[in-house]
């Protein structure tokens, strides 16, 4: 459909890194773009730098833990032509197991239930095109490549963070089935370490010799590049259910479907 007459909901797009520069991606290409984050003055800023820059967007405070939250923002937004699932929270709350529970209420939980009701609201009604009222759309997810991992050769890591990024992978394989029915796609991208603030900070702290002893990559992905590869995924109606991972080091590629995920393995 015609770009103008797109709608795309970036959840956590209030965050100076990828969230941010993914909603302005799409607003570049004449989308508006509904903003939504618990960051009410970072989701501003994010409308005020695409409205700066000549797009159209509109801020919609949304936790992607709370039903009604969720409810409001696709309400707000109309039906959506693309769904970006971007809100993240990496930090463990608390000790051991119960720490865990923050990230997969909201990379996990939280990007099911955002899914859940932009499927209802993207499902044809009396037939048409995609997205925008007539059906059919697409849904990005974004995971991390710490839930390809299996097990750790160095400490790190949040292990909430993993385990909801694991689902997340799941959850998108699984929904391929809504293409042929739906015409809807969800996709979702698993990228490496992104040089966002809090990380290039992290980062530029290590020499080259420390970076390989703790397992850290030599380079970062630029979040402007990862939002291009987001576009991507959103607007190639080819894709429908399929992983992109992208090392830090490395291309994107596409994890091949059916994958059984253990490339490397040893006699039992």
């Amino acid at each position: 459909m015609d770009a103008k007459n797109r709608v795309v909901i970036v959840t956590g797009g209030g965050g100076p890194g990828c969230g941010r520069a993914i909603a302005k991606r799409f607003a570049r290409d004449g989308a508006t773009v509904v903003v939504s984050d618990i960051d009410d003055a970072g989701g501003a800023e994010t409308v005020r730098l695409i409205e700066g820059a000549g797009g159209r967007a509109l801020y919609c405070h949304c936790d992607v833990r709370d039903e009604t939250d969720v409810l409001n923002v696709i309400s707000t937004a109309g039906p959506p032509s693309v769904v970006v699932n971007n809100a993240s929270m990496a930090q463990p709350s608390a000790e051991g197991l119960d720490g865990w529970m923050t990230s997969i209420d909201t990379d996990l939980i939280g990007a099911i239930r955002v899914t859940k009701h932009a499927i209802a609201a993207m499902r044809p009604k009396g037939g048409g095109g995609g997205g925008g009222g007539g059906g059919g759309g697409a849904i990005v997810n974004i995971a991390s490549i710490s839930a390809l991992w299996h097990g750790r050769t160095t400490p790190g890591g949040f292990e909430g963070y993993d385990v909801a990024n694991a689902g997340l992978i799941r959850m998108t394989t699984r929904l391929a089935a809504l293409s042929p029915t739906d015409h809807i796609r969800v996709n979702c991208l698993a990228p490496g370490w992104i040089a966002t603030d809090e990380v290039a900070s992290y980062w530029n702290t290590l020499s080259p010799a420390e970076r390989r002893e703790r397992g850290v990559p030599s380079k970062l992905l630029d979040p402007t590049d990862v939002a291009d590869v987001v576009f991507r995924l959103a607007n190639d109606e080819s894709l429908s259910g399929r992983v992109v991972a992208w090392w830090s080091e490395d291309a994107p590629r596409l994890i091949k479907w059916g994958d059984r995920g253990y490339r490397d393995h040893e006699p039992f």
